[in-house]
């Protein structure tokens, strides 16, 4: 049986060609990519060694092994540290819960403060599961004839993957996919991760567990959107990692003139479509457990 760092090392080597790394081709082979023998004469461990890795009978390299293969794959700053991630659960060293549990959703008062500040931009609170657990009312305003906020715990994740609109509302839905399944790694716990995996699977279906299976570290570029409206949105992406928490303060930010006019258009008849209220509009928190 595999492990989460076995399938990322062997996903890897299948995805580099030898001329990419200036290897001699070797001639036809059954599959593709680096053979086991070039990966681990670059990273100066045995072929025996590196098949434990990647068949999961080695759990625990040590750091300079992981440097190795670092090295050796040619891995960017994301990657190394998705690596790091993936030695550390398949160790063991992150469970601390028998049994695995959905995450907490509160949101910090000093954060929702945050938020408030933010307004009206267009901004968001979330965890790696894909809950949206706080977002501004401009979010809500512009967000909210795309269905995503339809549930009373609204989920990217699962929208992304479930909800036939995603695919209209995201233009480069197969990145988004990728980004979401990716980020379910980084879990508020491994066991919070695993529940929501096992929970989402069966809805998903087998396009959900290939993309979880790659491990494609995502580059983030621009969110393109298709809002239902007709407007054409191209946001760029600010995070903010609350590391205490294990959530995410996102901002989305025009990319253009023409997305920043087509933002407050739809934040402002976003807004005249919901019922008034006596008190100023505040940040929408879901606190549920």
């Amino acid at each position: 049986m595999g492990t989460p760092l076995g399938d990322f090392v062997r996903a890897k080597r299948d995805s580099i060609q030898p001329e990419a790394l200036g290897l001699p081709e070797r001639g036809r082979r059954r599959s593709p990519g680096l053979r086991r023998l070039d990966l681990a004469g670059r990273a100066g461990i045995s072929v025996e060694y590196l098949t434990r890795i990647e068949q999961g009978r080695d759990r625990r390299p040590s750091v300079a092994v992981l440097n190795a293969l670092a090295d050796a794959l040619g891995l960017g700053p994301a990657e190394r540290a998705h690596l790091r991630y993936l030695a550390k659960i398949t160790g063991g060293e992150c469970v601390t819960h028998p049994r695995p549990a959905p995450p907490p959703r509160a949101v910090r008062p000093a954060v929702l403060e945050s938020l408030r500040l933010l307004e009206p931009g267009l901004a968001l609170v979330t965890n790696r599961l894909g809950d949206i657990l706080a977002r501004t009312g401009s979010y809500e305003a512009v967000m909210g004839a795309t269905g995503l906020l339809d549930a009373e715990i609204p989920n990217l994740t699962r929208y992304v993957f479930t909800d036939a609109r995603a695919r209209d509302l995201f233009a480069d839905w197969d990145t988004v996919a990728d980004e979401q399944a990716f980020d379910l790694w980084l879990g508020p716990s491994v066991e919070s991760g695993e529940w929501f995996t096992a929970e989402l699977a069966p809805a998903a279906g087998a396009d959900f567990a290939r993309r979880m299976n790659r491990h494609a570290v995502p580059a983030r570029g621009v969110l393109r959107l298709r809002h239902p409206s007709g407007a054409a949105l191209r946001l760029r992406r600010v995070t903010f990692d609350l590391t205490e928490e294990a959530q995410q303060l996102v901002v989305l930010l025009p990319a253009d003139a023409e997305t920043a006019a087509a933002v407050e258009r739809l934040r402002r008849t976003g807004r005249a479509r919901r019922p008034p209220r006596a008190q100023p509009l505040r940040v929408v928190s879901s606190t549920a457990t």
